[in-house]
């Protein structure tokens, strides 16, 4: 039996897609192998958001090429679409194909096989309109299945190079999602997360029909218990969108909603299509509309010409926001945007300060939040026994409002709804007591 070897870096739906390449190597009799073992085919999925993304994508194609010189190595992916002359200047490379039409993957190691010639599969992403339908009926490590529900984004940030790695937004078509939110509840999964480059433009390109009319649509999906939406800008949740999260039982009580900067003249630098107060009077609308929510989002510090004061003022905006956590990244430079030209490049020790400085304030933001459930009984799905104290007994799951819970328990509950009660709030994780299973709860409230 041939095996495969698979390496992932970057985002979520990288890992999505590796799942759905994997599939295809699962159907022609591939047997999955580890990453560190010798292989007949390693695939690696590459990031392209940073710098560091192409050369640590360059490092593991290596190491697959150093494992097994007589493997088929295949390099797919951003750094694959906006790069593919670089790798094929690798040694040992023998098939790239960019972030469309991997569904062929095996048609091109094939012809690689014949011919003993390299494959380039990476063809002009800017020209593709269609959605890459690429099927993950269940996933090999997982208890929340990701669902992918569009590609690309017409955006073009100063900072991103995304656009051209992944084309322009494109949506999958409404009935394919179902059919697979379908087919990932047949397979047991209870929550599903909706995923994507530009998640939230979800139906941009289509006449009449919209990101809420495909969460109505999924809230029917008989067995469906959670759904949870990635990421979505903030103008991107309109009154349609409140009203199902307000008014659908399977939607998740958490928002991530990427802020970048908490200063104006920074967001036109960075091309971000808001303000700071629009963006301030969208977080208190959802929190109005649906009390209790949680709202995360992502913050880049040090972006070029970012002052002290700028910083502060971001600071103090997150602060009075009350997110129920951050995920903060220093600016990355990326060759070929219109940042990585900037003048006033922050140096590196003042953005690691200011990281420093964000990170503390997410764990007390996060505190503050979690402090709120104390006493509460939450819906917590197990995912797994908790890593960091693997004898303990204790099992680790994420609540709807997206708090990571341990309580003690069994593999018999790992994928189920379960009702914790939680009694020790926690910055990264809160502790609690297993109440019992359930199979439909309703949410405890309902705002509106």
């Amino acid at each position: 039996m041939s095996t495969v070897a698979f390496h992932t870096l970057g985002c979520k739906v990288n890992a999505y897609e590796t799942e759905a390449i994997w599939q295809l190597f699962q159907r022609q009799g591939y047997e999955k192998v580890d990453f560190d073992r010798k292989a007949d085919v390693y695939v690696i999925n590459t990031c392209t958001v940073t710098n560091t993304g192409d050369r640590k994508s360059r490092q593991m194609i290596r190491r697959a090429i150093r494992k097994n010189p007589d493997a088929v190595v295949a390099v797919t992916g951003c750094y694959a679409q906006t790069s593919p002359g670089e790798i094929l200047q690798i040694p040992g490379v023998d098939v790239v194909v960019g972030t469309q039409g991997r569904e062929k993957l095996l048609d091109y190691i094939e012809e690689h096989r014949r011919t003993r010639q390299p494959v380039n599969a990476v063809k002009n992403i800017m020209k593709t309109r269609e959605f890459e339908e690429l099927d993950v009926p269940a996933f090999s490590e997982r208890t929340r299945a990701s669902l992918k529900i569009q590609e690309g984004c017409n955006n073009f940030c100063t900072f991103c190079i995304i656009p051209w790695a992944r084309g322009l937004l494109r949506s999958r078509k409404p009935e394919s999602v179902l059919k697979q939110a379908r087919q990932l509840v047949d397979a047991g999964y209870k929550e599903i997360v909706l995923t994507g480059i530009h998640t939230g433009g979800y139906g941009e390109d289509f006449e009449d029909y919209k990101l809420a009319d495909l969460l109505w649509d999924l809230d029917k999906v008989e067995g469906l218990q959670r759904i949870r939406i990635s990421s979505i800008e903030a103008s991107q949740i309109d009154d349609r969108v409140i009203e199902v999260l307000n008014h659908s039982d399977k939607m998740c009580r958490h928002l991530h909603i990427p802020l970048q900067a908490g200063d104006d003249a920074v967001l036109k630098r960075m091309r971000r299509r808001y303000t700071v107060d629009e963006y301030r009077r969208k977080i208190e609308h959802i929190h109005q509309a649906m009390p209790g929510v949680a709202i995360t989002t992502d913050v880049i510090v040090g972006f070029p010409g970012e002052t002290e004061e700028q910083f502060e003022n971001g600071y103090r905006l997150i602060e009075e926001l009350g997110f129920s956590e951050l995920h903060v990244f220093p600016y990355s430079t990326r060759t070929g945007t219109p940042a990585a030209r900037m003048k006033d490049q922050v140096p590196a020790d003042v953005k690691q300060e200011r990281v420093a400085k964000l990170i503390q304030l997410s764990d007390r933001l996060a505190l503050e939040y979690a402090s709120n459930y104390v006493g509460e009984v939450l819906e917590v799905i197990p995912e797994r026994p908790y890593k960091e104290d693997p004898d303990s007994g204790l099992y680790m799951g994420y609540s709807d409002n997206y708090l990571q819970v341990v309580f003690p328990g069994n593999e018999d509950l790992v994928g189920k709804v379960c009702r914790v009660r939680l009694d020790e709030p926690g910055s990264k994780t809160c502790r609690g007591t297993f109440v019992r299973t359930l199979d439909r709860v309703p949410r405890p409230y309902k705002a509106g």
